[in-house]
């Protein structure tokens, strides 16, 4: 029997493997959803990679330079950056010459980079903070230049420099850039029409105009010589007119940030898929906190710059025998503007005429509605009585562009039937 037993023992295993053998034959011949189905198999693979931390920083795309790495990216990656050195040589030729000619020459150069390197450590920085702080931060720093120039100038009591390189700033955009980005445009695509969006540009003509009418009304009140208190008057009109201006500023801003679309996204159907394609492959180029640091050491170097340029103002105006209205209409708006003049241009020539709108008129709204009622607060807690009375001639000037410019885009807005919408030049 024990005999017996161990013979059944014996044959058993080879009945055991041929069933096995079998069974596995039978799974290979099921498909992948029958596999599925009995729960046999999933429909992804399973990665048994270990996630260690040096892989998190490529899973979230974040940078991660050394110090010399980020001074080669925001430093050297520009060829406008060639200018960066005029702004040491502009404290090195006050130091010993005191020509404030050159000094204001080479400060003006020195800035124009400083101004565009700004720009792009806030773009950077708004890949971290997401669309409603980037969108705040771009506002914030998109005038950052005029505004840090027009305070070195209410220190040293020049308002008509502060009236009138904002003034020329806000003509620039709208007159200059805008119609060389409009020019450029048609010349390059000249194949079809270029479309923009007709809400934007209304609403942003609207805001230029309730804008005007605050710098009109102090400046015919002190024209008419009918103020109760002269010259006191036509200060604390201005004052409570700036305050009304910042609300309706932060109220675009609110509704800016808080639409459906991005405003400045192309509203052609053809470029959309290509739109958002490259939007998803751009990527940060340095990290968080490097964008902070670059932001603090670019302003304070602004600053510090501003500080020479304002002050060799006059001393330029003498030497080079041209009024200081000049150089504050014309020179100094340049010096923030460059960098976005020639973006604004570019973006046209790339059929994408909302962003050289956003650059040309936006920007022109931000001055006038953000930048010149700031600074009368800011002049007002200095002790300077900066108001909006910008001399009825310079008004009337503004006036005429806004009206222009706001009938312009009217007339080049006419939409067909099915898209409302859209706008075409």
């Amino acid at each position: 029997m024990d005999g017996h037993k161990n013979r059944d023992f014996i044959k058993d295993p080879p009945i055991i493997r041929v069933h096995s053998h079998v069974e596995m034959a039978s799974l290979e011949d099921k498909h992948v959803p029958e596999l599925e189905k009995d729960g046999l198999t999933t429909a992804e693979p399973f990665d048994e990679t270990p996630k260690f931390p040096s892989d998190i920083n490529h899973m979230l795309n974040m940078p991660n330079n050394s110090v010399f790495g980020s001074i080669c990216i925001v430093v050297f990656s520009a060829k406008i950056n060639l200018l960066m050195p005029f702004g040491i040589l502009a404290m090195v030729v006050d130091k010993l010459s005191w020509d404030h000619g050159w000094v204001f020459l080479f400060s003006l150069l020195g800035i124009i980079p400083l101004a565009e390197r700004l720009g792009y450590a806030t773009e950077q920085l708004a890949f971290y903070t997401g669309p409603i702080v980037g969108g705040l931060l771009n506002a914030t720093f998109g005038n950052a230049t005029e505004v840090i120039i027009s305070i070195h100038a209410l220190r040293n009591k020049m308002i008509r420099v502060v009236q009138q390189s904002l003034l020329g700033s806000i003509l620039s955009n709208m007159l200059l850039v805008l119609g060389c980005a409009l020019f450029s445009g048609g010349l390059v695509v000249c194949k079809r029409e270029q479309v923009f969006d007709k809400g934007t540009a209304t609403m942003n003509s609207g805001l230029l105009l309730m804008a005007v009418m605050g710098l009109l009304f102090p400046a015919v009140l002190h024209s008419t010589h009918t103020e109760l208190h002269f010259g006191k008057s036509a200060l604390a009109l201005s004052r409570f007119s700036s305050c009304i201006m910042l609300i309706a500023y932060a109220a675009y801003i609110h509704f800016q940030l808080t639409g459906e679309r991005d405003q400045y996204s192309p509203v052609n159907e053809e470029d959309n898929q290509s739109w958002s394609h490259e939007e998803e492959e751009e990527a940060p180029e340095i990290s968080k906190w490097e964008a902070i640091m670059w932001l603090f050491v670019l302003t304070l170097w602004i600053s510090v710059l501003s500080d020479y340029l304002v002050d060799a103002i006059q001393g330029a105006s003498v030497a080079w025998k041209v009024p200081v209205a000049f150089i504050s209409v014309i020179l100094l708006p340049i010096v923030g503007n460059a960098a976005e003049h020639a973006g604004a241009v570019m973006f046209a020539m790339k059929d994408k005429l909302d962003i050289s709108l956003g650059v040309a008129i936006g920007s022109s709204t931000q001055i006038a509605m953000f930048a010149v009622p700031f600074l009368v607060v800011v002049g007002w807690i200095m002790g300077c009585p900066m108001d909006l009375n910008f001399q009825l001639f310079e008004t009337a000037t503004l006036f005429i562009t806004v009206l222009v410019v706001a009938f312009m885009l009217q007339r080049i807005t006419q939409s067909p039937p099915n898209n409302e919408r859209m706008g075409y030049y």
